[in-house]
């Protein structure tokens, strides 16, 4: 078996224990119905005890007790039974279901409304110019073209599949011709095939708008060896290898810079306009595009874990959790088939026996019945909604796994933030440089840059960092060393310099009533704050705090307008926690270990404030991220938090949370609306018809036009604005 046509996924649990699997992937899927086909086709294959088809992805997994897995030549002959086709010889690299692209009037269903279509116009043209031929063309255009339709039908009842849209299709059309309505059944024929396309074509739009990130990562990478520059497929590419990025070149994989520095556009990945400068040590992004600097880059993830790969597959994975509206029509339609036949056999039937109707006019209207009744724009109305949001928003670097939590986002009544990383920029910044007893600013800031000029700290990294943005020059410091604890000395032109914690800094100097006052209320606004000692006397001092994210402000605001209450969540000090929630306006608690934070959200559950969300970035959050409705990571986080998550923001921007929760608005809306069209005419139409003042020709329009709108309103939301 090649993995082109497969995916062995062994060993690897699945939920109810389900293991292990492989999964196949697998062309001409488009909708529920066809879902069941081939669920039903796979589990008569000896070997395989479940199956799972997910139409949006286009793909089958099997489960199969054991080592041994089923034969693919088994599989593979089911499918073709059911006319969809296992696809070999595809890329590893490439996306889910994303199978060489085929114009529409190249596929079997296109064809099949060419073909239809022009034997319907050349019946049409024969009946006008030799009437004596009768109903003939007719009777010839519908055979030619429900030949395919009572072929999937058959091919569906050997597999246990009796309430088919394909076998209502046959019956009524059949029917039609046995009562001499020749001309609409092959009406009804053309028009069925269209509907049919136009659901394929929806499926695919859906599946293409995330299979093209396939195409983000290059096919070959620039491998450096010692000093030489080896060309190579990029899938070989292996962790701990190093590669050359030229400018202008796409990132081969997921890695982190040795050498070198740029801007980099990660439009591709995460939907953000403007690029980013990184430098050495830095994290990069297969798929984003180096913009104007060479750059050496360790390779840290193989091919099929990278973020395209990942995204793909989360995505995927996405489009097969159904959402609770979808499971619900899924279940209608089961019921709602066998009911429609039910009734179309009575009204066939009984208006003779106790009305004396005609039974050529009851047959008749129970055939109009039939066809108006067929749930094809029901079936499509929500998953090509919920297919067509999830890409949306994966193109924006909005990623949600499944239908359910995409319906569960938009319930949201309470979402909790953590603080650091999450609302803040997750490091600290100089806020304030204080001079003391007649120094300089700029002095205060020279002289502890120069002292913590050789430190990995944080805190020390924010102070060199604000010094050499000022372009500050640093004296020679002699004899530095830490403090444990307390702070870090040195020299410097023969005078002893300390930079400590207030406390280490009044046990050496004396700081005077004002600068002791000056301290407290930078402490209160929940900054950290060092004071600089010189020739024992403090000459100043420097403020620093994690700053709050540019768009966190905006971000909370817009939750706000959208009836969300936002709260924070921090394992920081109370203090801290409390100066950033009062900075940026909402309400805020510190001191939170990882259990405390899921008791929090538990408790607002339980206590009907919810549903409750829960936005994190760390391996702390994950706890909480568990306990939520819903689980939103932050894309610069753990991967602990990415998998724990419901959702994940590739782009690092508060703002986005809204953006998720629009978007899950808009979908369900776009649902209801759908689902509205579908039952809405079908009400009307099914009693206009019953009391026959419609016949087949108008049921088959208003069954056929009802899927167009429910598609072309579901394809809306590939342009949904955010």
């Amino acid at each position: 078996m090649t993995l082109s046509a497969s995916e062995n996924l062994n060993p690897r649990s699945a939920e109810g224990g389900k293991a292990p699997r492989e999964r196949f992937r697998v062309s001409g899927m488009d909708c529920g119905g066809c879902e069941r086909k081939a669920v039903a086709a796979a589990t008569r294959v000896k070997g395989v005890t479940d199956a799972e088809a997910n139409a949006a992805a286009g793909t089958l997994d099997v489960f199969f007790e054991g080592q041994t897995p089923p034969d693919e030549a088994a599989i593979d002959q089911a499918m073709r039974g059911l006319g969809y086709e296992v696809v070999h010889d595809e890329p590893t690299s490439s996306a889910a279901g994303a199978t060489p692209e085929t114009a529409w009037w190249q596929t079997a269903k296109g064809k099949l409304v060419l073909i239809s279509g022009a034997l319907l116009a050349a019946a049409a043209v024969l009946h006008l110019l030799w009437p004596e031929l009768g109903s003939w063309p007719f009777v010839a255009a519908t055979l030619v073209g429900l030949y395919p339709i009572a072929r999937s039908a058959w091919q569906a009842l050997r597999v246990g599949e009796v309430f088919t849209i394909e076998s209502l299709m046959t019956i009524a059309a059949a029917g039609a011709l046995i009562i001499g309505a020749a001309a609409e059944s092959a009406v009804v024929v053309v028009l069925f095939a269209v509907g049919e396309l136009l659901e394929g074509v929806a499926s695919t739009r859906a599946r293409r708008s995330i299979a093209a990130l396939s195409d983000l990562t290059p096919a070959t990478a620039r491998r450096l060896d010692g000093e030489n520059i080896t060309e190579v497929a990029a899938e070989t590419l292996a962790p701990g290898q190093h590669v050359l990025v030229r400018p202008g070149d796409r990132m081969p994989c997921d890695g982190r810079i040795a050498e070198g520095g740029s801007y980099l556009d990660e439009s591709p990945v995460n939907g953000e306009a403007e690029p980013r400068y990184k430098r050495a040590g830095e994290e990069v992004f297969a798929g984003t595009i180096n913009r104007d600097g060479a750059l050496t880059v360790e390779v840290t993830r193989r091919s099929e874990d990278n973020t395209i790969a990942r995204i793909i597959r989360l995505v995927e994975e996405a489009q097969a959790a159904k959402a609770p509206v979808a499971r619900f029509i899924d279940r209608f339609a089961r019921w709602y088939m066998p009911a429609v036949i039910a009734l179309a056999l009575a009204l066939a039937v009984l208006p003779p026996l106790v009305a004396s109707m005609a039974w050529s006019e009851s047959v008749y209207r129970a055939l109009a019945l039939l066809l108006i009744a067929c749930p094809c724009a029901l079936v499509i109305s929500t998953p090509a909604a919920i297919a067509a949001g999830l890409s949306s928003g994966a193109r924006r670097g909005l990623l949600i796994k499944g239908g359910a939590v995409l319906e569960s986002l938009g319930k949201i009544k309470v979402m909790a933030l953590d603080k650091t990383g999450t609302l803040t920029a997750g490091a600290p910044e100089v806020t304030d440089v204080e001079a003391w007893q007649g120094a300089a600013e700029d002095d205060v800031l020279a002289f502890a840059a120069a002292l913590e000029r050789e430190s990995g700290h944080p805190i020390a990294a924010a102070i060199v960092s604000r010094a050499r943005a000022q372009s500050l020059a640093l004296p020679a410091v002699e004899g530095g060393r830490a403090l444990a604890g307390a702070g870090v000395s040195g020299r410097i032109a023969d005078d002893e310099v300390v930079l400590a914690s207030p406390h280490h800094a009044a046990d050496i100097a004396s700081l005077g009533d004002a600068s002791e006052a000056r301290i407290r209320a930078l402490e209160e606004d929940g900054k950290t704050v060092t004071v600089l000692v010189k020739a024992g006397v403090a000459v100043g001092a420097i403020a620093l705090r994690d700053e709050p994210r540019e768009d966190a402000r905006e971000g909370l605001a817009a939750l706000s307008r959208l009836g969300v209450r936002p709260v924070m969540l921090s394992g920081d000090n109370p203090r801290s926690a409390a100066a950033i929630g009062k900075l940026l306006g909402i309400e805020a608690h510190g001191g939170l270990m990882p259990e405390d934070k899921a008791a929090r959200v538990a408790e607002w559950g339980s206590a009907g404030e919810g549903p409750v969300g829960k936005v994190g970035d760390g391996i702390n959050d994950a706890p909480a991220l568990a306990a939520a409705d819903v689980g939103v990571a932050m894309g610069g986080g753990t991967d602990v938090a990415l998998e724990t998550a419901d959702a994940a923001l590739l782009r690092d921007r508060v703002a986005g949370i809204a953006e998720l929760i629009r978007l899950s608005r808009a979908t369900l809306a776009n649902v209801k609306t759908n689902i509205a069209l579908a039952l809405g005419l079908k009400a009307i139409f099914l009693v206009t018809t019953a009391l026959g003042i419609t016949g087949l020709w108008i049921a088959v329009m208003a069954d056929t036009g009802a899927t167009v709108l429910v598609t072309i309103n579901a394809m809306r939301l590939l342009r949904h604005r955010f």
